[in-house]
């Protein structure tokens, strides 16, 4: 038996609670799930198997994704639509940051190390998120032995920020094998990255 699914241009959590229904309809069989794009596929999956149903996509092209779901026989499951959560995708713009120094401003270092790594964490909370984050000069201690900021920048990093660090400004300080997150980059890259952003911030 095969149940469809048309969650086309709907979004979240919708494609979800449609997959939930035409789950719940049936014993055992296959439910066929067509998404537009990219965030309802990847619900729909993580949705899937959390239900110990087996899941994978059949095929994939532009506006049209099709997620087939095996249920078998007994596999049961309790989940009230208002209780179905979906991951989004957090919107990012183009800007590009260049963080060049361990701290922020001139004056007391210790207050500057406590307002970098208060830029760095605020960043994460912030939308839209940049496009890339450069550390440059100072700045790569940032992404290497300061660990109170490695955890900052590793969440920006997951949230698909790009993380770039100055490979001569690494080799510099003696930092290039001490890296914790992202990678290590050029000038060439460094300047095409801000000659393509919409607005370059720095910070240090």
């Amino acid at each position: 038996m095969v149940v469809n699914v048309d969650a086309k241009g709907l979004a979240c959590p919708m494609p979800v609670i449609k997959t939930k229904n035409a789950l719940e309809q049936i014993e055992s069989g296959i439910v066929e799930v067509v998404v537009s794009d990219n965030v309802p596929k990847e619900n729909v999956l993580k949705f899937a198997r959390s239900v110990n149903c087996k899941a994978e996509v059949i095929k994939e092209e532009k506006d049209e994704i099709v997620i087939r779901i095996s249920k078998e026989n007994g596999t049961k499951f309790d989940i009230a639509d208002e209780d179905i959560t979906c991951d989004v995708e957090i919107p990012k713009g183009k800007e590009v940051i260049a963080i060049m120094s361990n701290r922020i401003g001139s004056g007391n270092d210790e207050l500057g190390a406590v307002l970098i790594k208060g830029f760095l964490f605020t960043l994460t909370e912030s939308k839209p998120l940049p496009k890339s984050v450069l550390f440059l000069n100072g700045g790569v201690e940032l992404t290497t032995k300061n660990e109170a900021t490695v955890e900052h920048i590793k969440k920006l990093e997951d949230l698909g920020v790009e993380i770039l660090s100055c490979g001569t400004c690494l080799d510099y300080y003696g930092l290039k094998e001490e890296l914790k997150v992202g990678t290590v980059t050029n000038m060439y890259t460094i300047v095409e990255e801000m000659k393509a952003a919409s607005k370059v911030i720095t910070i240090g």
